[in-house]
């Protein structure tokens, strides 16, 4: 039974004991096969990839004349002209399909993994073309159904394969997997795809718009793709991110630009070794294409710095762009690379998601090394990816999670990584979950209500994509949200330490010297020396902000999720929208319940408010359940495709 935004706000504030919110079942939708094709509609009703022969509606084979016209009106949607041979009669089968696909389509012969093909059989090489260009798969990895009839679901899911083959590569919000298969196509290399990125960067970044998202770009981004591409050619790729332009906020070392985290201050500082993640970035093929602007030494939430400037929002370019990875968030908004990645004290990574329509991933503390990020706190700090879904922040999860000897946080994280997060991308993922929604997190203020409004509106969405939401009061929380961010205490001391790892080159040895060089941002001046005036961490008061918040923060949320036997934990991101560039941005107290406990979270684009400002909508789980919390936001994010690309950037 669905429910209306006002009647759920209703209900869930009311608390009555007991109360769930029933899930709504999800009504079977099978597309019915026809000629009338759309690319603004999935062009070709396409089953899902995994379906083959899978017994789903449609599976009535798929006459010859039909099919035909079929491809040869998907060809025609992607701009090309082709005629597909096929053997006159009522049943078309799969072997005869896939040789019309190998003649019409002009594919190179390729070997086959099918036990059903004999190697010697006349349809070997184009079984295996087609296989290789992913245009058609087998039942199972050993067996294709050479003699099987083509169904009609399978049809539509030739046909919307062909349309994607045939038709030219779009840059803006294409995905990495799009990417890949562009690529393992042909039509699209490396080398290409960066040059696409610069020439959008050059058009947008600092003209145009203006957005002003971009600290630095890498001047040797071309010859490394060309280089990447050479080595895909000869070798194959070595994964998902082969050759795929990523960007990193300025403060991940990276031995080849500097690392600056906002400051004229550290302006030429170059540290000589990458970052950890960044490493294990460029181990998986990645291309680093540039340095995003970010809150000066990420202080806070509106991205704003003394060398990089102040950054839009390419949704309203008055508006903040949330911080302080706000630069990584408006670059990847507006399509300036495949992902990036941002870090996160409090909100940094969160808050500029939500706030540009972005997937923003807090991982467990320990998950992945900090290890050559410029800290702010590190008991709180973490570095994770921000990208255009759900899909491309797994795939850089996967690349950057895993433990480093340099940071004993990543000791936790041995054996409790999986071997692939992308294994969680199910968009069935909602069904039979349980999902607490924290109805003291959403907001009542007047200027909190349209932010609230799209809270109430997903949690309809999470009942009608198959889960159960109950409503939830965190015990304690005003408590923790009392509490208040050790970047206060720490930074002076975490930051001393990062400056004397750089050796003698380091451009300054201490925060007290940064403030004495007076290059920084003077909106900081207060906090830093507020900072620097801290003379040690053995206080009792610190110690026991350590002890007490940290135990008090994760035995409430496992309590709250142990008591309802949930999955996951729901809010908005921000109780507030963005804010007005030069006025207050504030985010409420939800972002402080995954650092204060160093559980995950995951916030994924929940809708646009009626100004055009992007909320997003948070799922917090447990230490090192990221996998979980990837499966309910993927399936809440193909169950509702809120995120669009920015208008004032065609």
């Amino acid at each position: 039974m669905m429910h209306h935004s006002t009647q759920k706000k209703k209900r869930l504030t009311s608390l009555l004991a007991g109360t769930l919110l029933l899930a709504a079942p999800l009504s079977a939708h099978a597309a019915q096969p026809g000629l009338s094709l759309s690319p603004d509609e999935a062009v070709l009703q396409a089953a899902p990839l995994s379906s083959e022969g899978s017994g789903l509606p449609g599976t009535a084979p798929m006459a010859s004349v039909e099919l035909a016209g079929l491809l040869r009106q998907a060809a025609e949607l992607a701009g090309k002209s082709a005629a597909f041979p096929l053997p006159a009669g009522d049943a078309v089968t799969r072997k005869d399909t896939a040789a019309a696909l190998s003649e019409a389509l002009q594919l190179s012969p390729a070997a086959e993994p099918y036990t059903d093909v004999p190697d010697d059989s006349p349809y070997t090489s184009v079984v295996g073309a087609v296989y290789k260009l992913g245009l058609m798969n087998g039942y199972g990895a050993a067996w294709f159904g050479a003699d099987d009839p083509l169904t009609r679901e399978q049809a539509y899911t030739v046909a919307n394969r062909v349309y994607g083959y045939l038709k030219p590569f779009e840059l803006v919000e294409a995905s990495i997997p799009d990417m890949q298969t562009a690529m393992a196509q042909g039509k699209l290399t490396s080398e290409g795809l960066v040059q696409m990125y610069l020439d959008r960067i050059a058009k947008y970044d600092k003209q145009g718009v203006s957005l002003n998202s971009m600290i630095s770009l890498n001047s040797e981004a071309l010859e490394l793709a060309k280089a990447l591409d050479e080595e895909r050619r000869t070798q194959g790729p070595r994964g998902p991110l082969h050759g795929i332009p990523i960007i990193v906020k300025d403060n991940y070392d990276t031995e080849d630009m500097a690392t600056t985290a906002g400051c004229l201050c550290l302006k030429d500082s170059m540290p000589g070794k990458d970052a950890d993640q960044v490493a294990k970035l460029k181990a998986a093929g990645a291309i680093i294409l540039g340095k995003s602007n970010l809150s000066e030494f990420a202080f806070n939430i509106t991205t704003t710095s003394s060398l990089g400037g102040q950054t839009l929002n390419p949704y309203a370019l008055q508006f903040n762009p949330g911080g302080s990875s706000g630069g990584t968030g408006a670059s990847i908004a507006a399509n300036f690379a495949a992902a990036g990645m941002g870090t996160d004290t409090g909100g940094s990574i969160r808050v500029p998601s939500a706030f540009n329509s972005l997937v923003g991933i807090r991982p467990t503390v320990g998950l992945s090394s900090r290890d050559g990020i410029i800290p702010l706190a590190l008991t709180q700090d973490v570095g994770g990816p921000m990208a255009r879904s759900v899909t491309d922040a797994a795939i850089l999860l996967d690349a950057t999670a895993g433990y480093d000897p340099d940071d004993t946080a990543t000791a936790f994280g041995v054996g409790r990584i999986p071997a692939s997060y992308t294994s969680f991308l199910n968009a069935d993922g909602l069904k039979g979950a349980r999902i607490g929604v924290a109805v003291e997190l959403i907001g009542s203020e007047p200027q909190q209500k349209a932010v609230s409004d799209l809270v109430y509106k997903a949690v309809d969405d999470l009942e009608r994509l198959g889960a159960q939401t109950v409503p939830i009061l965190i015990p304690h929380a005003a408590e923790i949200g009392k509490y208040p961010s050790l970047s206060g205490y720490e930074f002076k001391f975490h930051l001393n330490d990062y400056l004397k790892e750089l050796g003698p080159k380091a451009p300054y040895a201490t925060l007290n010297d940064i403030i004495e060089s007076g290059r920084y941002i003077k909106t900081q001046e207060e906090p830093m020396k507020a900072r620097n005036a801290r003379e040690s961490l053995d206080t009792q008061e610190y110690k026991d902000i350590v002890l007490f918040r940290t135990k008090l923060t994760q035995e409430s949320l496992l309590k709250v999720m142990a008591d309802h036997d949930l999955d996951a934990i729901v809010y908005p991101t921000s109780a507030y929208p963005a804010a007005p560039i030069g006025e207050p941005q504030n985010s409420g107290p939800n972002t402080k319940f995954s650092p204060f406990s160093g559980f995950p979270a995951v916030t994924v684009p929940a809708g646009f408010t009626p100004d055009g400002l992007p909320v997003g909508l948070e799922f917090l789980g447990r230490a090192f359940g990221e996998g979980r919390l990837i499966q309910l936001a993927y399936a809440y994010e193909q169950g509702t495709q809120h995120r669009k690309p920015p208008v004032l950037l065609p």
